[in-house]
């Protein structure tokens, strides 16, 4: 394992799991774009906001892919919907839903770049929520 593939089992650890914030300080670098911001701030709101919604979020590492400095995360979520999710209202609904996330790590260890790919509709529709399809064509 590497320093870089290191790091990103350690924020999955620190972070996502154990909600040991202050590790978001040393893992994260100052310019790593969040949640209507940068830095480290701006990665615990995202995480705060994800918290809100589901407060026993825990998440799997299904699979890591490393380089130099890059690192794909593969990784399963499960918890339960007890605030709101962004216009979903609290459903007391346990959801299980997968995805991905990429990181890209500066010269310093630290987590300069993230982009994470989740499977949204799977999550909505355990949530309940109707997701249908654009009209288009004569009826729009």
């Amino acid at each position: 394992m590497n320093d870089v593939e290191a790091a990103a089992r350690r924020f999955i650890a620190d972070v996502w799991n154990g909600r040991r914030e202050e590790s978001v300080y040393e893992l994260v670098a100052a310019e790593c774009p969040g949640l209507g911001g940068t830095g480290p701030e701006a990665a615990l709101a995202w995480h705060r906001e994800r918290r809100a919604a589901f407060p026993d979020l825990r998440y799997k590492t299904v699979d890591v892919v490393a380089s130099e400095e890059r690192v794909a995360v593969h990784w399963r979520a499960a918890g339960t919907q007890a605030g709101a999710f962004g216009p979903v209202p609290p459903t007391g609904q346990v959801v299980s839903f997968s995805g991905a996330s990429f990181l890209r790590f500066d010269p310093a260890g630290r987590i300069a770049d993230v982009w994470h790919c989740t499977e949204l509709f799977q999550l909505l529709q355990q949530l309940g929520v109707e997701v249908l399809p654009p009209v288009t064509g004569a009826g729009a």
